[in-house]
């Protein structure tokens, strides 16, 4: 079985792999899509046929970098892996806030559960005006990244980087009380 490889250096990497996409045999690509369906069983939200295209998407897109010794269908299902252990990561995550604290942190210190409380009520109240830097808290407590955020909410780089720095300076004058300094 010929598996497709990256040719040479002087090709541009999308059209290299959109070529090796393309080149791709039926039994990789049945390969790709029974491993699609393994990863996504039991995986909720997320269907086999969407993992496997974000997987070829993210090689297109240049997000991800196909190394010169790895074979294209080992590379997709390795992206794959990634996708589905992130999602499983957010999904458990998302949960464990939809459910409340866990009974560890319910015995947490009461002193600390008000304070972080009122820290948190101190920062919406102070950027209640400002969307972006409140889409911006959000994402970072249901812990996605500055990329997933930017994507979710439309941001580009340059309105994202700046609501943060407002977000910070913002933070910094603050006391830990919760008071502007």
């Amino acid at each position: 079985m010929q598996v497709p490889t990256r040719t040479g250096p002087d090709e541009s990497e999308e059209r290299d792999v959109a070529g090796a996409i393309r080149a791709l045999s039926d039994a990789d690509l049945v390969r790709l899509r029974a491993l699609a369906r393994l990863r996504t069983r039991g995986l909720p939200g997320l269907d086999w046929s969407d993992l496997l295209n974000e997987a070829i998407m993210r090689a297109l897109d240049g997000s991800r970098r196909w190394p010169r010794d790895v074979p294209l269908p080992v590379f997709l299902a390795g992206i794959m892996r990634s996708i589905e252990h992130d999602h499983r990561r957010r999904t458990a995550q998302e949960r464990a806030w939809r459910d409340g604290p866990e009974p560890e942190a319910a015995t947490a210190d009461p002193l600390e559960a008000v304070a972080a409380a009122q820290a948190l009520g101190a920062i919406l109240a102070l950027f209640r005006e400002d969307e972006t830097v409140l889409r911006i808290v959000e994402g970072l407590a249901w812990g996605r990244t500055a990329a997933e955020i930017r994507a979710l909410h439309g941001l580009s780089g340059t309105e994202y980087d700046s609501a943060r720095k407002r977000l910070r300076r913002a933070l910094l004058r603050l006391d830990p009380g919760g008071d502007r300094t």
